[in-house]
């Protein structure tokens, strides 16, 4: 069980890091050439939608940091969380249609990356070491 755990947080900050690497790349882009994004499974549009990922972006990244550092798991779970639940939304429960360009398999692929990924950022608790009294004489 501790293998099966520990490859899913590894699985969880290398895809929810790639993740927010990439939108930090594409959001970046898209202010500085002024190009408007068009991902019509998020709820935002034009410059706002590139201001929301460049925020999103960020706060995936420290929220990783500080994951990978052992300190404020569940905050990283809960991005990994709202990760999850903007692609279900988006993807699912909206009225996208799946092209050529980005067919259902490829969201399925997504999404399941995604929930695995929020799996693996759950704060499992970790054992503590038994307390060593010294004894008395």
């Amino acid at each position: 069980m501790g293998i099966l755990k520990a490859l899913l947080r590894l699985f969880s900050y290398f895809f929810e890091g790639l993740l927010a690497l990439v939108l930090l790349v594409i959001s970046l882009l898209s202010i500085v050439t002024g190009a408007e994004l068009n991902l019509a499974f998020l709820p935002w549009k034009g410059m706002a939608l590139s201001h929301w990922l460049l925020a999103l972006a960020l706060i995936g990244l420290i929220t990783l940091l500080m994951a990978l550092a052992g300190k404020l798991r569940w905050l990283f779970f809960l991005w990994c969380l709202a990760v999850f639940v903007l692609l279900v939304r988006g993807l699912l429960l909206s009225s996208q249609r799946f092209a050529p360009p980005v067919t259902f398999k490829t969201a399925a692929y997504l999404l399941a990356a995604s929930f695995l990924g929020m799996i693996g950022s759950w704060p499992w608790a970790r054992r503590r070491e038994p307390v060593r009294r010294p004894m008395k004489w």
